[in-house]
């Protein structure tokens, strides 16, 4: 993988100079260029941004599903993924329609549009990462999000529902607010 080259004095400012440190780095800097990569071509090709292939591609061949479903679905929080919807709703990618027995429920499907671009949309970066994931096996999988989750509480991160992949985090309604009455 190359030398282990680190800067001078790297060690005394706690950047962790060991191959370790860089083998991470380099692993996170792969994922991230590999899913920047494939939402900028769905964008090219289609049109929409890799979090919204990824969430069409989770409605596509389904009946319609509620929002918590879907969440479920993307491993997603509710409130990022109601974001992504709400620009698939714009688009005409995705409906959004009360259901029959139980009124209160909505229920969300794509539409023959939405359909019709997955048909020429290429496969979501996500459904890689995911698939690795699985891979990788239960115990391997729960020690990398104890270490990942370790990991943010090191760096100080707050504590919200992560947006979706390449997606802005959803608006604070508190600052929407105080926007609209300035």
């Amino acid at each position: 993988m190359g030398t282990n080259v680190s800067a001078p004095g790297a060690e005394r400012r706690g950047t962790g100079g060991d191959t370790a440190t860089r083998a991470v780095l380099d692993a996170i800097r792969r994922i991230v260029r590999a899913l920047r990569e494939s939402s900028r071509a769905a964008e090219q090709s289609v049109g929409i941004g890799a979090a919204q292939l990824f969430v069409l591609h989770r409605l596509a061949g389904a009946p319609a599903i509620s929002l918590n479903e879907l969440a479920a679905r993307t491993l997603t929080h509710q409130s990022s993924v109601s974001v992504v919807v709400s620009r698939l709703v714009d688009r005409g990618l995705v409906t959004r329609s009360r259901g029959g027995e139980d009124g209160r429920r909505i229920s969300i499907s794509a539409t023959p549009a939405g359909r019709a671009l997955l048909a020429r949309a290429p496969a979501a970066a996500q459904d890689r990462l995911l698939a690795g994931l699985l891979l990788l096996g239960a115990g391997p999988r729960r020690q990398l999000a104890d270490l990942l989750g370790r990991l943010v509480e090191l760096m100080a991160l707050p504590d919200q529902p992560a947006p979706m992949l390449f997606e802005p985090a959803p608006a604070n309604r508190r600052k929407r607010r105080r926007a609209r009455l300035a």
